[in-house]
């Protein structure tokens, strides 16, 4: 029979038992121990013990190297862990956590085993990121004192905690909980018991469409991973991610996902089976999408997939002229960054008075530049000086280049290159800066199809290093050779893909904003508990509803119509939430409300 638990029966969390001695176990005795608590460390493998020991000798050492800690304090947080291979060695525990592997057979005994030997007061929590805390605590004896403690990787680093509830677990016990997460000066987030919780349930997925997208051949694994860094801002590319945390445990987090959503962008693609059963789980194995020198080794090395340095094999055509069309922040952006790397660009608008604005728009980044000490002033003045502003584009004549930069509308897009067909010379390439809609459409408005290539550059274009290059099924060799040329020439990173809805980053960031605004309109989680998790959890530079507010949500639901209609995937389906915004005009920043309330300017 279950112990009543009352405002009176929880004592302060001083001793805890951590419950397997992992990464992530040894992580958390490393912060349980610095935060002053002493730490119970059991592994039924005593070797694992041991090297969980000298971890944290090697890690505490690093601190003191770092002066983070003294040898004094060193000395004394070692002292505080003792470790085991005895789980009655956690008879006189507060607080028992367990992180052992993600099995409902093999945490159901720890607890079963557990529910024997610690004091009725004990609060037991499961470190799980993908299993049912609620059918864990309904085995145990305890079960109001049975709660979930999710750590993020690497748990001294990383600042958030998701404590999670189920509908057994009683107040008190979440609240000591949360008070010791503060303690450790990590940052609680509450959530309901559902797979994957908060963070993981956005990451998941986002992963799972990642390892999907590098199944079928749409990208290669560098350019999957450097465009979602370099794009996005993230720390790290979705795959090379899965590798570090384990493709065999993305796996079983995506099929407990699934299993609860039926929804298809959780069903774990089949390469994440096909590698896990080949025991190829990322860096604890030493290969997983990648290679690595060493299992457990973070240093990637060449593999027979690695692509070569400088391995063009077409030569691309010579350009020393750009066209740039369109007067908005990203067509200006798009001609300051082509005059920064020395070519002569013509800045074309519909008149000459909207090209002159785009081009004082330069001036005046340029000057923002020259004040911040990143350019002098004569390098600027000449960056403007190779700039030529026009009101017709009939200014192209000569360009080798041109680059459409005007409003996202196919059929706004599809009569420029009509025009651009015929005011430009043989031999020029044709590209569209479109982040959503059919390069090939495009092309198919010339005469000369073979030439149109996409180049999407993201906001702002100066400061962002990402160009999708996006060839269709009739875009010429050399001309994509040209386009990656000029990328290197004008220091921006370029990553190839085929011409479908979203190209790479869209086609990964908005599925994830999607699911994000689900959750809000499921009433699991808050907006600022969403953001939170995603920036402390994911290390994300933004949360999913600041981006949404900046991107601006009539154009997140026009990317998110497209990947629906492209993919005819109902998980793609716009939540119903961001189509209501919408229409009651609340569109972001731009117009002072979206999900959250903005000062006017």
């Amino acid at each position: 029979m279950a112990t009543p638990l009352s405002d009176t029966s929880l004592s302060p969390l001083k001793t805890i038992a951590v419950v397997g001695l992992g990464t992530m176990g040894t992580g958390i005795t490393e912060v349980l121990a610095k935060a002053g608590r002493e730490v119970i460390g059991i592994d039924v493998s005593e070797s694992q013990a041991a090297l969980a020991v000298t971890a944290l000798e090697s890690s505490t050492a690093r601190a003191v190297q770092r002066g983070r800690l003294t040898e004094q304090e060193r000395t004394e947080v070692l002292a505080r862990v003792r470790t085991s291979a005895d789980l009655r060695t956690a008879a006189d525990a507060d607080l028992v956590i367990e992180v052992v592997p993600e099995s409902y057979e093999i945490k159901h005994q720890v607890l079963r085993e557990l529910d024997g030997i610690v004091r009725p007061e004990t609060i037991l929590a499961t470190g799980t990121n993908a299993l049912s805390v609620t059918r864990l605590a309904a085995d145990s004896a305890r079960p109001e004192r049975v709660l979930g403690l999710h750590f993020f990787n690497p748990a001294p680093a990383m600042k958030l905690v998701e404590v999670v509830s189920s509908v057994l677990t009683a107040p008190q016990a979440v609240a000591a909980v949360t008070d010791l997460a503060v303690d450790l000066g990590k940052e609680p987030v509450a959530v309901g018991d559902r797979p994957g919780f908060l963070a993981d349930g956005l990451l998941f997925g986002y992963l799972n469409q990642a390892a999907a997208m590098y199944e079928a051949k749409y990208a290669s694994r560098e350019d999957i991973d450097a465009a979602m860094r370099l794009g996005c801002g993230l720390p790290m590319g979705p795959l090379a991610l899965l590798d570090l945390i384990g493709i065999d445990t993305a796996r079983t987090v995506l099929d407990a996902m699934y299993a609860e959503s039926r929804d298809r962008l959780h069903a774990p693609a089949p390469i994440l089976k096909q590698l896990s059963e080949a025991g190829l789980t990322g860096r604890k194995s030493g290969r997983g999408f990648y290679t690595y020198d060493a299992s457990g080794s973070a240093t990637v090395v060449r593999d027979a997939l690695t692509p070569l340095e400088g391995a063009e094999l077409t030569p691309g055509r010579q350009v020393r002229s750009v066209g740039v069309a369109g007067s908005g922040t990203m067509a200006s952006g798009i001609a300051e960054v082509f005059a920064k790397a020395g070519y002569a660009v013509v800045l074309a608008a519909r008149s000459e008075e909207k090209a002159q604005a785009a081009k004082a728009r330069i001036g005046k980044s340029l000057a923002r530049s020259v004040d911040k000490g990143r350019l002098s002033a004569e390098a600027a003045a000449e960056t403007l000086d190779l700039i030529t502003a026009a009101g017709s584009y009939d200014a192209f004549a000569d360009v080798d280049l041109a680059v459409e930069a005007v409003a996202e509308d196919l059929e706004v897009k599809r009569q420029l290159f009509a025009t651009l067909d015929k005011v430009c010379k043989p031999g020029v390439v044709l590209a569209t800066t479109t982040s959503s809609l059919p390069v090939v459409a495009c092309a198919r408005a010339t005469t000369r199809p073979q030439d149109v290539i996409g180049m999407h550059f993201f906001n702002p274009a100066p400061a962002m290093k990402l160009v999708e290059v996006v060839r269709t099924v009739l875009t010429s060799d050399d001309v994509h050779a040209t386009v990656r040329e000029v990328c290197v020439r004008i220091k921006k990173h370029a990553v190839d893909c085929g011409d479908r809805a979203g190209f790479i980053v869209n086609a990964l960031l908005f599925p994830y904003l999607n699911n994000a605004i689900k959750m809000v309109q499921e009433h699991y989680a808050s907006l600022d508990d969403i953001d939170a998790a995603m920036k402390l959890g994911g290390g994300y530079p933004m949360g999913p509803f600041e981006l949404l507010d900046v991107v601006g949500l009539d154009v997140s639901l026009a990317i998110e119509k497209v990947l629906h209609r492209e993919f005819r995937d109902p998980g793609l389906a716009p939540a119903p939430l961001l189509e209501h915004l919408v229409a009651a005009g609340c569109l972001g920043r731009k117009t002072g409300r979206g999900f959250r309330e903005y000062a006017r300017r």
